[in-house]
Parts: C-alpha cells; sequence; structure tokens
C-alpha cells in the first residue's frame, strides 16, 4: 500500500504545467504596422477626395423652377463639408421643397461638384382656384401666380384633393370620346358631385350611385347634349330610371321615367 502511494505522488508531481504559446513578435509587429499604414493610406485617400465644391450641375427640362434658386438652395448646405462628407440626402430634400419640383436626384460629380437632376410636376388640374394638383392629387401649390388657363377646375373640402382628381381623370376620358370637354368638378360640403361641360351644360351626379349615374350621362345623355347644347342648362342624373334635362327657356324635360324621384 506504501509503495502504491509513492507511484501516485510521483505521478502527479511529474505532469506537464501548461505555458503560454510563443509568439512571433516580429510577424505581429509587421502585421501592425501594415494596418497602420493601410489606415494612414485611407486617411490620406479621404482627404485627397473630400475637395470643395465649386460647381452645382442642375439638369433636367426645366420650365417652372430656375436653376439659379436650384443652386442656391444647394450652396445654403455646403458650409464646411466637401464632396466626401456632403449630406446628399438633405440638399434633395431640401430642393425638394422649391415650388414645383416634383423629385430631386442629387450626385457627386468628380472632382468638385454635384449634379442635381430635377423632375419638374405636371398640374392635372386647378384647385379652388389658385391652387395646382398633379395626377396623384397632391395640392403641390396653393397660391399658384401663374394658373395654366386650359386646366379644368376642380373644387371641394379641404383634404378631398386626391378624391376629386381621381374622379375628374376616370371620367374625363369618356367624356372626350363622347365629344364633350369638362371644364369644372365640384365636391359639395354634402359630398354630393357635379360637373359643368365647356359648352356650359352642368350635369348634377349627387351623392350616390355616382358611377351608375355618369354611366348612364354617357350612354342616354351625352348625344343629346352634344346635339342640343345650346338649349340646354342642366342634366339631373340623380333619378332611379332616368334623367331630367332643365331647358335654358325654364321648361324640365323628364327623358324617361322618373321612378322613385331624386334621391341626392
Amino acid at each position: 500500500m506504501l509503495k502504491r502511494r509513492r507511484n501516485n505522488r510521483r505521478t502527479a508531481t511529474d505532469a506537464p504545467r501548461w505555458r503560454w504559446p510563443k509568439l512571433d513578435w516580429s510577424k505581429i509587429g509587421l502585421s501592425l504596422v501594415g494596418l497602420a499604414v493601410v489606415a494612414l493610406m485611407a486617411a490620406g485617400l479621404g482627404v485627397l477626395l473630400n475637395q470643395p465644391i465649386q460647381r452645382v450641375i442642375v439638369t433636367g427640362p426645366l420650365q417652372r423652377v430656375s436653376a439659379l434658386d436650384v443652386e442656391k438652395v444647394v450652396r445654403s448646405h455646403l458650409t464646411g463639408v466637401g464632396l466626401v462628407t456632403v449630406n446628399l440626402a438633405d440638399i434633395s430634400a431640401a430642393v425638394r421643397s422649391l415650388p414645383w419640383v416634383q423629385s430631386a436626384a442629387v450626385q457627386r460629380s468628380w472632382p468638385r461638384a454635384l449634379t442635381v437632376e430635377l423632375i419638374e410636376q405636371t398640374p392635372v388640374a386647378r384647385w379652388n382656384g389658385t391652387g395646382l394638383v398633379n395626377a396623384r392629387g397632391e395640392l403641390f401649390i396653393s397660391e399658384a401666380r401663374f394658373v395654366p388657363p386650359e386646366l379644368p377646375q376642380l373644387s371641394g373640402p379641404v383634404g378631398t384633393e386626391a378624391e376629386v382628381t381621381a374622379r375628374y381623370l376616370a371620367v374625363q376620358g369618356r367624356l372626350t370620346e363622347s365629344g364633350l370637354r369638362l371644364v369644372t368638378l365640384a365636391l359639395d360640403a354634402r359630398g354630393a358631385l357635379e360637373f359643368t361641360l365647356d359648352d356650359g351644360v352642368l350635369v348634377r351626379l349627387g351623392r350616390t350611385q355616382v358611377d351608375q349615374r355618369f354611366e348612364r350621362f354617357v350612354r342616354a345623355a351625352a348625344r343629346l347634349v352634344s346635339q342640343r347644347a345650346s338649349d340646354i342648362g342642366y342634366v339631373d342624373m340623380r333619378y332611379g330610371n332616368g334623367f331630367a334635362v332643365g331647358w335654358k327657356g325654364g321648361a324640365t324635360h323628364l327623358a324617361s321615367a322618373p321612378g322613385v324621384g331624386t334621391d341626392g
């Protein structure tokens, strides 16, 4: 027993100790030096590329937007920055805030310039007199200094620009096919819709079943309006089965049985 215990002690004493692995400090030093050189080169390249911006190039078919106004907005964001550190997103947002600007793409143009590519808004109609809306129904100018007179006049309560514009775009093509041209489209506070043609005829669609009533107008009343426009004051489509024609002489004629009468 004593002999066996002595052997066990000898085995425990002779067990190898853990040692730190040997490091090749020369290779580590070279790697660190290499990283430092790369970092310095990158920093130097950044300084070299971050040149002051001297030119602002404005491109795009411009009719309403002044290139000089765009350049002024861009240069107001260039204080203390260069071609690398300039914030292109901020400049793009600032240019888009200008009247008539729909989109603005700003890019670096080496060695010392910025290029601004503009797309102007395209108005499809006037809104409430002096405003202008685009095809998405966005009121991009509320007090326009110049309003193209050939544009139709849309009107409605605040916040209904998109609804009324969408309605206009849906009907104007059908009217053109029938030889008619819409000049005004109005939505009143009660939600009733009516439009006026270029010959002065007023068409009342009301608040409900507007699509069905418009289709009935195109199918049944448009030809009559085309033929007798000078004699017609209004066409009232607010009947469940037909429509009424108001003649300029004061008489009213029901083109078909009125059904349940007007329903708004």
